[in-house]
């Protein structure tokens, strides 16, 4: 018997898809990839921040350094805050004339005259949760370099900084000798606040 083209068309007509328990095996497989992954990420991000975080205050304390020879002025670093000690909060890298360490502006709008301070940088506050302490009260509120390249405070000092796992192992300790030299070590810190 002949066959009609409309029966050949749904002969060849084949249906595809995936069947409920393959769609749901996929799913489980994907959610517990994703059960795996998604803390390992968080650690990483974690870390990461850290590691920013340091790097940006090694990298203002060095600029504030190069500043102070490049001038032949005293350059501060003071953080933002009203809280002594918690460098959190952000911190300005400044032309100190008197080198008190205090930004001195007149206030008006004419920026870095030759009897004021003079603002370089600024830097942000950290995420919530990070913390950025210093342990010695010689760099409570602020750190100044002096026309040599040496820090005016001429004491060693540590930051700790920590995230909000409190976990010592992922902490960033930076040390800064007493001329002033910055270094970073990971996981160091004996307490996180």
């Amino acid at each position: 018997y002949p066959l009609s083209p409309l029966f050949m068309f749904h002969e060849e007509m084949s249906y595809q898809g995936y069947t409920l328990i393959e769609l749901m095996v996929t799913v489980t497989v994907a959610a517990i990839v994703m059960g795996l992954a998604v803390p390992s990420f968080i650690g990483t991000v974690r870390s990461n921040r850290l590691t920013t975080y340091a790097n940006e205050l090694v990298s203002s304390l060095n600029y504030a350094r190069s500043e102070a020879i490049k001038r032949s002025a005293p350059i501060s670093i003071r953080r933002k805050g009203t809280t002594s000690q918690h460098w959190e909060t952000g911190w300005d890298v400044f032309v100190d004339l008197n080198g008190n360490g205090a930004f001195d502006d007149n206030a008006n709008s004419t920026l870095c005259e030759a009897t004021e301070d003079c603002l370089l940088k600024t830097y942000d506050a950290l995420s919530t949760g990070y913390t950025l302490r210093t342990g010695n009260s010689s760099y409570k509120d602020y750190a100044t370099y002096l026309a040599e390249g040496l820090s005016k405070n001429q004491v060693s000092e540590v930051f700790r900084l920590c995230d909000n796992t409190q976990n010592t192992t992922n902490s960033r300790t930076i040390s800064v000798n007493a001329i002033g030299r910055p270094s970073t070590t990971v996981g160091n810190a004996a307490s996180c606040p």
